[in-house]
């Protein structure tokens, strides 16, 4: 497994401050790959984890945002919807995509032989009024070789910006629509899956605030993806595309990046409220199959508190 990170930014004195505490210290062995992105932990068995473990697991996905995890190969459907039980709640594979099987109505089979790849950035079902709190992927089939995912950190791009700059970002709401991906998707299938109690008949585009405050941190982020924002509320075409064009280069500077190649046994959690995230699709016609759990979220909270 070999992860890819740079150095980060430091972020500006003035910000919120982070109001979680840190991983209890001896429960997981965690190889940090930034101060407060991305880290490595070694040394758990997530079929067989401890009450504490995933206490700190938990802990551990507030505050570093992705979570990498080696040699899981006795992790299966069942077991890996167990694992994201004791996490969270898990919700339904997907607002409009049935699950893997009738037995894992939770497992959204990504598999590239039925079009299931992510080649654009962005966070997991924010069309909704409670996006996902977070995912667990887990690699099912690789490619010989491509299918690398990358992972950005909203807060530190956030972070980054210019005082101005966030100033502006905190006043501003951005429209989330789901059509572009799964409009099609959705008019073609009669049957209807439940996400939180809802059939979707249509995709509704819904509103969020363009800098989300993190529940459980307090750190602020910009909370906007070019997967599914159509637009900023409120503002020109011009300036909502010009705008959304700077927060786009702000989060996927490389510096704010961390990239994962894959290996069959490879786990990755991420916070979906603080990351988006890219499948890179450089493997042709080989075929690359992962699994993925989402885990009940929020919704998401500005500055402003609306």
């Amino acid at each position: 497994m070999t992860l890819l990170a740079a150095a980060t930014t430091t972020p500006a004195p003035t910000l919120t401050p982070t109001l979680t505490p840190t991983t209890p210290p001896g429960v997981l062995d965690l190889e940090r790959l930034e101060p407060r992105f991305g880290a490595r932990v070694h040394g758990v068995d997530l079929s067989r984890a401890t009450d504490d473990q995933v206490r700190a697991i938990r802990t551990a996905l507030a505050e570093h945002k992705v979570l990498f995890f080696s040699g899981q190969h006795d992790l299966h459907p069942d077991s890996q919807v167990a694992l994201g039980r004791r996490l969270g709640e898990v919700t339904e594979s997907h607002p409009v995509v049935p699950g893997v099987d009738e037995e894992h109505p939770e497992i959204y089979a990504l598999d590239s032989a039925q079009g299931g790849f992510a080649d654009v950035w962005h966070t997991d079902v924010t069309f909704v009024r409670r996006p996902p709190l977070g995912s667990v992927l887990r690699a099912v089939v690789l490619p010989p070789t491509g299918g690398d995912t990358q992972w950005a950190d909203l807060q530190l791009a956030y972070e980054s910006l210019s005082e101005p700059v966030r100033r502006l970002a905190d006043q501003l709401v951005a429209v989330h629509d789901g059509t572009r991906e799964f409009g099609y998707y959705l008019a073609q299938r009669e049957a209807r899956t439940t996400w939180e109690g809802e059939q979707f008949q249509a995709l509704v585009p819904i509103e969020h605030p363009v800098v989300r405050v993190h529940p459980e941190t307090g750190r602020r982020g910009l909370f906007v993806n070019p997967g599914f924002v159509s637009h900023l509320k409120d503002v020109s075409d011009a300036e909502s595309r010009y705008l959304l064009d700077l927060f786009y280069a702000q989060i996927t500077k490389p510096e704010h990046i961390v990239r994962h190649r894959w290996s069959v046994g490879d786990v990755v959690m991420w916070d979906n409220r603080s990351t988006v995230h890219y499948a890179n699709r450089d493997y042709g016609d080989q075929r690359r199959v992962m699994h993925r759990i989402t885990l009940r979220g929020d919704q998401p909270i500005g500055p402003t508190g609306a």
